[in-house]
C-alpha cells in the first residue's frame, strides 16, 4: 500500500488534540451538543454499546471521547476524584456560553471575571468531571503589565 498521499496530520486536525474518558461518553456528546454547540464528526460503538472511539467538532477544533475501558486501565476523571487538566474554549462571547454551559447541566468552578491578562474569564466542571475554562479576550496587555498584575494578584 503506497503511503505518498497520505498527510501525516490529517485534514482539520490540529497537532494536539484532547482526547476525554468519559463515564458515558453517549451522554458526553449530548451535553457538549447542548453546552458548547458541538457537532458530532463520527462516533464507533462496541459491541456492548459503549464507545470505543468519538470525534467531535467545536469552533474550529476536534476533541475526541471514549467510554471507560478498566480493562485497559482507561478511566475518566469521575471514577478517578478529578483530573488535574482543564480544557480551555475561547468564544466570542463569553457571558452567553457560560450560562449555555450552565443551562445544559455543568457547575461554576470560577465565576465569570475580567482578568489581569485581558480575558473575561471563568470555569465550569461538566457532568462527567472535565472543566472547561471559557473565554472572550477582551483586552491587550503587555508582558510587563501583565507581570506586574499578576504580582498584585498573589501579592
Amino acid at each position: 500500500m503506497s503511503t505518498s498521499n497520505v498527510k501525516p496530520v490529517p485534514e482539520g486536525m490540529h497537532t494536539i488534540t484532547p482526547h476525554l474518558v468519559c463515564a458515558g461518553a453517549a451522554d458526553a456528546i449530548e451535553f457538549y451538543k447542548k453546552a458548547f454547540g458541538a457537532e458530532e464528526v463520527m462516533r464507533l460503538p462496541g459491541p456492548d454499546g459503549k464507545l470505543g472511539h468519538a470525534m467531535l467538532r467545536i469552533g474550529d477544533s476536534l476533541l475526541m471521547l471514549a467510554d471507560e475501558f478498566p480493562q485497559w486501565e482507561s478511566f475518566g476523571p469521575l471514577s478517578l476524584k478529578g483530573s488535574p487538566v482543564t480544557l480551555h474554549l475561547s468564544v466570542a462571547d463569553v457571558d452567553k456560553a457560560f450560562e449555555r454551559a450552565l443551562a445544559a447541566g455543568a457547575a461554576v468552578r470560577m465565576p465569570l471575571a475580567d482578568m489581569f491578562w485581558g480575558d473575561r474569564y471563568g470555569i465550569v466542571e461538566d457532568p462527567f468531571g472535565h472543566r472547561w475554562s471559557l473565554a472572550t479576550h477582551i483586552r491587550d496587555v503587555s508582558a510587563e503589565e501583565m507581570a506586574a498584575e499578576m504580582a498584585k494578584a498573589c501579592a
